[in-house]
């Protein structure tokens, strides 16, 4: 059977995040990332991450999928948002909106939000494929200098 597990993103090995971010196809989906991901970038990574969660009560897991590290993400802090972020290994591209779901009940019956948003690239040629999840875009936000298109999923 298939697993998905959520653990704290200190307990990945930081190679296996650096790996993962300087992914050539992950790369292309995260304009933040232009510069490629060092040693020195997954240590302050980590460190603003945990700070999420000392900030917030909550940020980002890191996924496992049958054990193996597949990626990062779910909802953090972001402009006064609950932002839901996901970075996954192309080879668990498929798995993405099963963990979309567990992230959404965390976000509406755990944490009782009211909404959630999402960040895209304006280059991101699959965004057509949030709205099939119910967001609305709702405008622009920037961050550290890059434009992104923000999209809103309200509580049901």
């Amino acid at each position: 059977m298939d697993e998905i597990k959520f653990v704290h993103l200190g307990e990945i090995e930081e190679t296996k995040i650096i790996e993962l971010m300087n992914n050539e196809l992950v790369g292309k989906q995260l304009p933040l990332l232009a510069n490629g991901f060092s040693a020195q970038n997954c240590r302050d990574f980590l460190k603003a991450k945990k700070q999420l969660w000392d900030d917030n009560g909550y940020g980002p897991w890191a996924f496992l999928i049958n054990n193996e590290f597949a990626g990062w993400g779910g909802l953090q802090a972001e402009q006064g948002d609950a932002d839901f972020a996901l970075v996954l290994h192309p080879k668990f591209w498929g798995w993405g909106r099963k963990i979309f779901n567990k992230i959404k009940a965390q976000a509406f019956n755990q944490m009782n939000l009211t909404s959630i948003t999402i960040l895209l690239p304006p280059s991101r040629p699959n965004s057509k494929a949030v709205t099939r999840l119910g967001f609305i875009e709702e405008g622009r936000a920037t961050v550290d200098g890059e434009v992104f298109l923000r999209f809103r999923l309200s509580k049901p």
